[in-house]
């Protein structure tokens, strides 16, 4: 009994299969429950996870060791301006194996083209006139990123990382345009990211334990792994229209926040990210080189 517990402990967490889990545990003796908790533990503990075991067994093994969120607010107008501008510019590193927040960069940047911020975009995203007076301009945003993820170990070939959007706006269309505009290189890290929004063909949704093995769910030929938002719709039964606010309030999560603000979207993403992989699901890349 023992035995097979032992074999069959990592195809089950805490939020995946709570019937079976209760079922199973209801025709066990209290000692056997508890030899059950010391294997999990122990295999836990030797790989590393350390104080975070508790909260690690209940994720499944993610690709990357580190997803990097951004969310950029820009100068915008009705009708639109041109060129538009990043004036917030927020990335959370979030741990791949606790889908924790380790580290924040946050800074607010100085449009040059538009300095002024319409009276929309003040509305729309509560920046205001005095949160980018004075600040750098984007180019030294961009040296400060570069900085950030030296510090933070992310440019070691050994660690993988990934950005995440909450579609395809923010790196592949306003950072290398306003780049283009001013004359600025993009950071190769900048050119591979998971669009949390990005309907594709189903792949295949697995369970933790299950990658390959005879009881994924089968919805489709392909690799392992979807994106949150099709994930999202896979496991609520909608597709989130509206977004991170359709998204919290199918997940039962209270918004973080205000929307449209740079650093609060990123927050509101990583809790999705992370109650999504509570039920065991893996992200992966959605764009493509260019």
């Amino acid at each position: 009994m023992i035995a097979l517990l032992h074999t069959g402990a990592a195809k089950f967490s805490q939020n995946l299969f709570p019937r079976a889990r209760q079922a199973v545990c209801s025709l066990l003796p209290a000692g056997v429950l508890k030899e059950y908790s010391s294997i999990i533990s122990r295999k836990l503990a030797s790989h590393g996870f350390g104080a975070s075991m508790a909260a690690m067994s209940s994720f499944p093994p993610q690709r990357y060791h580190y997803f990097l969120v951004l969310d950029f607010e820009a100068t915008c107008d009705k009708p639109q301006i041109h060129p538009q501008e990043i004036i917030e510019f927020p990335i959370l590193k979030l741990n791949g194996r606790t889908m924790e927040i380790e580290s924040t960069f946050h800074m607010y940047v100085q449009p040059v083209v538009h300095p002024q911020l319409t009276p929309f975009c003040t509305e729309l995203t509560g920046i205001i006139q005095g949160m980018v007076d004075g600040q750098p301009s984007l180019q030294q945003v961009l040296e400060r990123v570069d900085e950030w993820m030296a510090k933070e170990g992310l440019l070691d070939p050994s660690v993988k990382s990934i950005f995440v959007t909450c579609g395809d706006w923010d790196l592949k269309v306003m950072l290398p345009g306003q780049c283009q505009y001013l004359g600025l290189p993009v950071a190769d890290y900048f050119k591979q990211w998971i669009n949390l929004k990005k309907r594709q063909h189903p792949r295949r949704l697995l369970t933790w334990g299950t990658r390959g093995g005879t009881n994924a769910t089968r919805l489709g030929d392909g690799e392992a792994g979807i994106p949150l938002a099709q994930a999202y719709s896979f496991a609520m039964g909608s597709w989130p229209k509206n977004g991170l606010l359709d998204m919290n309030k199918g997940l039962n999560l209270q918004h973080i926040g205000r929307p449209h603000s740079g650093i609060d979207d990123c927050k509101n993403i990583a809790n999705i990210m992370k109650t999504l992989a509570h039920r065991g699901f893996i992200f992966k890349q959605t764009s493509k080189p260019f």
